[in-house]
């Protein structure tokens, strides 16, 4: 069994000015198995793959791809990419996803955990309770109101939250990402265990561009 699934780009859009949903369609993508905020690793090159969140599978797989001054081989890619080109990719896995358990939910993240975060907001029952910081000047159509900012860490500090520890879901840049964890454990007294932590990318870091 090839370690890849392939398919055929059937539609591509540009959802904000940074922002390019490329929807992926064929035989292989029937009754694929996935868990809103699983990812695919996409092949953007020959040699290189690319780690996208799905945005949306609905028997066709929905992937939406952030562009940025700087930006790597996945980018270029899905600025090139055109309708009816094969797309190479592995089935959905990770562990990023919502938890049943939670009293309530925080998601904290920039533009890039947002895609995950949209599959995640549509998984949860329409009674659950949902906080959350997004930083991003390109904004996806969310499911649930979150708290759009510049400032991720400032915005969070003052967020007001029950006062017991919920399920967090921090993504996007490395360092963010602990920063954010930091306050939650230190100021807010959650245990560390409460926050699932998923970065997408750090500067200059290969592989994570």
């Amino acid at each position: 069994m090839s370690f890849f699934l392939s398919g055929t780009v059937a539609e591509v859009e540009d959802v904000t000015p940074r922002i390019r949903r490329i929807r992926i369609a064929g035989d292989s993508l029937r009754d694929l198995r996935w868990t809103p905020g699983q990812h695919v690793r996409v092949r953007v090159g020959t040699l290189t793959l690319r780690t996208y969140s799905i945005w949306d599978y609905a028997g066709h797989l929905d992937l939406c791809v952030l562009d940025h001054p700087g930006a790597g081989p996945g980018a270029r890619w899905a600025r090139e990419v055109e309708v009816g080109g094969r797309v190479s990719f592995t089935r959905p896995d990770g562990r990023f996803v919502v938890r049943d358990d939670a009293p309530y939910h925080l998601f904290v993240g920039d533009a890039t955990a947002s895609v995950a975060f949209g599959a995640m907001l549509r998984a949860l029952p329409t009674d659950a309770r949902v906080y959350g910081v997004v930083e991003a000047a390109d904004r996806l159509t969310l499911p649930r109101e979150l708290t759009w900012t510049d400032d991720l860490l400032g915005t969070l500090a003052a967020l007001d939250l029950p006062d017991e520890p919920g399920v967090a879901y921090l993504a996007g840049e490395a360092k963010a990402c602990q920063a954010a964890r930091r306050h939650l454990v230190q100021d807010r007294g959650w245990p560390r265990r409460s926050a699932v932590v998923k970065p997408f990318w750090t500067p200059g870091k290969r592989g994570m561009d």
